[in-house]
């Protein structure tokens, strides 16, 4: 399998582990050489509930056994699609309370940057150095590092970028500006969290311009941060919200929400503003709904603080310079991207998945599922001590 994997499959690198997966549950992978391994990523924040989750997997197959595709988006009423529409709205707070769903979350940063444009009638975009959003066109066109970006040009033009933390270019953000898109806590930066009240700043200066505050929240929902979206730590609520991975349990699903009055605008003048064939998909929309329904039932996100803290009280080490993040999104600062890889790879070896940060390396990337216990947690940082010490 591993051989027809690098012949046959794309890849994204040059040094893909092409580890060959048997089966997996719970907080453990299970690889065909028979050993398991404790994930301390999963699947770069996409398993909010684990490894097959049983109600996660119970959705699936109702759902399976009923109907799966029927129409396009947007045409027929669909049992799980308008329930997770619902809950989400009952969920958040005002004016979020309408949902478009999407297959991922580069389709809807996509969605959310038309709808923002469609909305205000401008062109101009304002979003922030090394943030990232995805790798559509259109996702690539706002995310913030140009080693990323300039083999692909030309991409979407006027958008200008502006550094996260600091005020100083708020002077930027316009009349002329649709829209202001960051990442709440900047993902492959190393998991940097906003400054005290900037993202109120941030709010008031688009709110006096007239431009809309899209929040890309792809990584911190579902519950990543102790709250169900992470911007609800900082005292503002984003025009436009924007979420993926871990929402859907382990299937593949984005979204973006916003009121009722600014999603309206894609729906006319041109109709289908925004269209998608299998967005909003019964069995993913079955499986995003029972992930949504258990975080806010099951009370894991009250003890995402203390699991912080665990963490961050375990990895003490020499060869840690600083540990950046909030909640189960952490980045261990180790020093060098080549001292990172080599040590996520010997941590592979001693049955710990790890893995690193997009844009800076030096960063170990810290994203175990929300029901990763704290004895796993114990169990995964005592690994990567051991590997500290002896590397």
């Amino acid at each position: 399998m591993q051989k027809d994997f690098f012949i046959y499959q794309a890849q994204t690198t040059k040094f893909a582990a092409g580890f060959e997966v048997e089966k997996a549950e719970g907080s453990y992978i299970y690889g065909k050489d028979g050993r398991r391994y404790l994930d301390f990523v999963a699947g770069v924040s996409a398993n909010t509930l684990g490894h097959s989750h049983p109600k996660v997997v119970d959705a699936i197959k109702e759902q399976a056994e009923k109907y799966l595709h029927v129409m396009v988006y947007g045409e027929y009423a669909q049992e799980k699609p308008v329930a997770l529409c619902k809950l989400l709205a009952e969920a958040t707070p005002d004016p979020l309370e309408i949902t478009y769903l999407v297959n991922s979350g580069a389709e809807a940063i996509d969605g959310s940057l038309k709808l923002a444009k469609r909305y205000t009638g401008r062109e101009e975009i304002v979003s922030f150095k090394n943030s990232y959003h995805g790798n559509t066109h259109g996702a690539l066109s706002v995310s913030g590092n140009e080693f990323h970006k300039r083999e692909f040009r030309p991409l979407l033009p006027m958008v200008s970028f502006i550094e996260f933390n600091s005020e100083k270019d708020f002077d930027k953000i316009t009349e002329k500006t649709a829209c202001v898109i960051l990442e709440t806590i900047q993902g492959a930066a190393g998991f940097l969290v906003p400054n005290d009240d900037y993202l109120i700043k941030l709010k008031k200066r688009c709110e006096e311009v007239g431009a809309l505050l899209i929040l890309d929240e792809i990584q911190p929902g579902f519950g990543r941060t102790g709250k169900l979206f992470s911007f609800e730590h900082f005292g503002i609520v984003p025009d436009i919200l924007v979420m993926g991975k871990g929402m859907g349990g382990g299937v593949p699903v984005g979204a973006f929400m916003s009121s009722r009055e600014i999603m309206e605008t894609l729906s006319h003048s041109p109709k289908l503003g925004h269209i998608t064939t299998f967005g909003g998909n019964p069995l993913i929309a079955a499986s995003s709904y029972a992930t949504l329904k258990e975080v806010l039932e099951s009370g894991l996100m009250n003890e995402v603080e203390e699991k912080e803290q665990l963490y961050r009280s375990l990895l003490v080490h020499p060869k840690i310079k600083n540990i950046n993040g909030k909640g189960l999104m952490l980045a261990v600062n180790l020093g060098s991207p080549e001292y990172t890889l080599d040590v996520a790879k010997r941590c592979m070896e001693k049955g710990l998945i790890v893995f690193w940060q997009l844009y800076r390396n030096e960063y170990l990337r810290i994203s175990p599922p929300l029901t990763i216990s704290k004895e796993e947690i114990a169990e995964g940082c005592k690994i990567i001590l051991d590997v500290l010490n002896n590397l």
